[in-house]
């Protein structure tokens, strides 16, 4: 196998001697790690099995991008025995099944990680491709099936994940990152921002190729970027359902990273998708198979109290830093909102929208520092956070999709809104 390098590759010698050794390939499955010792192995024979299950006639390879762990995590990944696994699914499988590892940096960064996997899958002429997350324990190998067939088989560049949630879990996604790119990008695409997804080589190359690496935007939150990228390009894209997936608990200190990875990406991929989401009007539904949701009721625990303390006051000791970028009338909606009763309390659709997109447009214009607008959302999310529990605490699965819905068709309707406040403030 002959391959072809950049000068300016990024890639290693000892792994690019690997790439040589394991040749082209059909399949070829990412697993970013750092620190993943206790799931990883697990994660591993999962993704044998499923390859062994589904595809055992095509080559594969398994690439672990590491960003400096420490705790074995590496060595756990290269020193899984195939045979172990083709002992309890297929033992007939036709190829050999190629697991490697690089380190890529001595801490864990998204972009390099992503971008160590697409430079891999090119090099090796990879068809179809999918990226797994090492966190997860409730991985199925059957996963594997659902991400890449629709690549394989119906000519997809792009397979995104639906899942089966909690009504309390995933709020960052479903009050603002789904309803806001929906109505931006035109697509009703569940999961914008997916930590498991499949890819064909075509639209990986066509990614790696583009300039998100090195002009300071790409930070954490690039698989967000890679979405958008999809949509802009008009890739074919669709939707799998993948069953539950395991929630890690993030606590209240957590959240401004969680924004710094979500929404700082979707607000800097605006400006230069302007063109694009400006002449967007409505939404369209994705090709999806299975649901494109599944909704689970059990009791959780939710501190309210906490919730509305956050918000209250971060409305008053932030007010400063709102009047740069809020209106007035949203601002003082705001401030009327924080001192209202708890019984009171009601953070409305439309008030949350216009706030988002007061956001979005304050960062495009840069009104203070960006990271500062990205950590100034912070208490006003967790205020509409908590109007969300509150209004959906005794409802049915069907109310709470229903919310949704008409948090999305709210972003549709008031878009006009947005494109107003970003053209005032250029």
């Amino acid at each position: 196998m002959e391959i072809k390098l950049a000068e300016d590759t990024f890639l290693t010698d000892d792994f690019l001697r690997q790439l040589i050794n394991v040749g082209e390939v059909d399949i070829l499955v990412g697993l970013p790690t750092h620190n993943n010792a206790k799931t990883v192995g697990s994660i591993v024979k999962t993704i044998q099995s499923g390859i062994l299950r589904w595809f055992p006639r095509e080559r594969a390879v398994i690439i672990n991008a590491d960003g400096g762990s420490r705790d074995g995590t590496p060595e756990l990944v290269t020193s899984i025995s195939i045979d172990d696994v083709r002992r309890g699914s297929n033992p007939y499988a036709l190829r050999t099944l190629h697991s490697i590892s690089t380190k890529y940096a001595s801490s864990p960064e998204s972009p390099a990680a992503l971008r160590t996997i697409l430079a891999a899958a090119e090099l090796l002429q990879a068809k179809a491709c999918v990226v797994m997350s090492p966190e997860s324990s409730s991985i199925e190998g059957e996963w594997i099936s659902k991400l890449l067939r629709p690549i394989r088989d119906d000519g997809f560049d792009l397979v995104t994940p639906t899942y089966r949630r909690h009504r309390f879990e995933g709020l960052l996604i479903t009050n603002l990152l789904y309803p806001m790119t929906r109505a931006l990008y035109g697509l009703r695409l569940r999961e914008p921002y997916a930590q498991e997804f499949g890819f064909s080589g075509r639209l990986g190359g066509e990614f790696l190729s583009q300039n998100v690496w090195d002009d300071g935007t790409a930070g954490s939150g690039i698989e967000l970027r890679f979405t958008l990228a999809a949509i802009t390009a008009r890739h074919r894209i669709c939707q799998s359902f993948l069953g539950q997936k395991d929630h890690i608990e993030r606590r209240g200190s957590d959240l401004v990273p969680a924004l710094r990875e979500t929404v700082g990406p979707l607000f800097s991929a605006l400006e230069p998708d302007f063109p694009v989401w400006s002449a967007v009007t409505g939404s369209q539904p994705l090709p999806t198979i299975g649901p494109d949701h599944e909704v689970l009721l059990d009791l959780v625990r939710v501190n309210r109290k906490r919730l509305r303390e956050m918000f209250t006051t971060g409305v008053a000791e932030l007010a400063t830093v709102f009047q740069s970028i809020l209106s007035p009338a949203t601002l003082a909606e705001l401030q009327r909102i924080a001192g209202s009763g708890e019984s009171d309390f009601e953070y409305s659709t439309e008030l949350w929208v216009k706030t988002v997109y007061e956001f979005a447009a304050s960062y495009h214009q840069s009104v203070i520092s960006r990271d500062h607008i990205i950590q100034a959302l912070a208490p006003l999310f967790r205020g509409r956070v908590l109007a969300f529990l509150m209004e959906h605490r005794n409802g049915s699965a069907e109310d709470v999709e229903n919310g949704i819905e008409s948090l999305c068709l709210e972003f549709e309707r008031l878009k006009p809104y947005l494109l107003q406040m970003w053209k005032s403030r250029e």
